[in-house]
């Protein structure tokens, strides 16, 4: 089993305990149910799988035996098995939900970001489609591991990965120019710099005062494509990584990986996603 970072390791056990709570009284009602079962996780839609870690490492923390059937990444079809947890019937009852809920959500982002990029990169084969932090509290690093998963770029983790300098920064400071210039200054060279610009004159003065990422933000993939004619215009297009954002989703991505940018970040991948549907099958062994 492939070791989690400490972290994870306790987002898991929490998660079990919130569901757990004292006990499952419905098993402890039934019987003592230490009978040996395998626990068969099947999928019930078509879907890229993800999540499969977790369910080993749940297993592990658990005291049950895990079998890995298929690849995360994978698409799986309508009754296929993923993954098999073996042991005492009332510990497989007892994470059943958890894990599900897990895989289900990891799935669903996963197989989301497998469209959106696939459909990107028909109309920009060099063009990145990334998340954002526009995630569930408690839960970020398994949307962005499963936006990994489906093919798609998980953008800063956290606040400190990486100097985004957004339209309240702006404001606060009083200018793009003395903005970049300050985080320029404060910041250590392996950091890099983005800057939000809503219109062609911000991300001219943003790309001027040297930030390495301009981030369109809210603009129409029309007036995408005349910031990038100028900045090529005026040579300074190689001098900068274009990424937009705001409002993004499978139904106008093609729109956007056509104008002329790098990157693409979607909110979307883990805020407006579909679940994936599977289910565990008991059986006593």
């Amino acid at each position: 089993m492939k070791e989690l970072p400490p972290n994870v390791i306790g987002a898991l056990r929490r998660f079990l305990e919130e569901d757990i709570r004292s006990g499952d009284i419905t098993t402890e009602a039934l019987g003592p149910l230490n009978a040996p079962a395998t626990g068969t996780v099947l999928a019930k839609s078509k879907t890229i799988v993800a999540g499969l870690e977790e369910a080993e490492a749940i297993a592990g923390m658990s005291g049950l035996t895990c079998e890995v059937i298929v690849f995360e990444g994978n698409w799986v079809a309508p009754g296929e098995p993923v993954v098999r947890l073996m042991g005492p019937t009332r510990t497989l009852l007892g994470i059943e939900r958890v894990t599900l809920n897990i895989i289900m959500r990891m799935s669903g982002i996963a197989t989301k970001t497998y469209n959106m990029v696939q459909t990107a990169k028909r109309e920009n084969p060099k063009v990145s489609v990334a998340a954002t932090r526009k995630t569930t509290p408690g839960f970020r690093y398994f949307e962005k591991r499963a936006v990994e998963i489906g093919g798609g770029d998980p953008h800063r983790y956290a606040l400190d990965d990486m100097i985004l300098i957004k339209n309240n920064h702006i404001a606060v400071v009083g200018s793009i120019t003395q903005a970049v210039r300050l985080a320029r200054e404060r910041t250590s060279f392996t950091k890099k710099i983005s800057c939000e610009a809503r219109n062609l004159q911000e991300a001219l003065e943003a790309t001027e005062a040297g930030a390495d990422i301009v981030l369109l933000d809210n603009l129409p993939p029309r007036d995408i494509e005349n910031v990038h004619k100028v900045l090529m215009q005026r040579g300074l297009r190689d001098k900068i990584i274009l990424e937009a954002s705001g409002g993004i989703d499978e139904d106008n991505v093609r729109a956007f990986a056509r104008s002329g940018v790098d990157v693409i970040s979607s909110g979307a991948l883990t805020h407006s996603y579909t679940s994936s549907n599977f289910s565990m099958s008991i059986s006593l062994t």
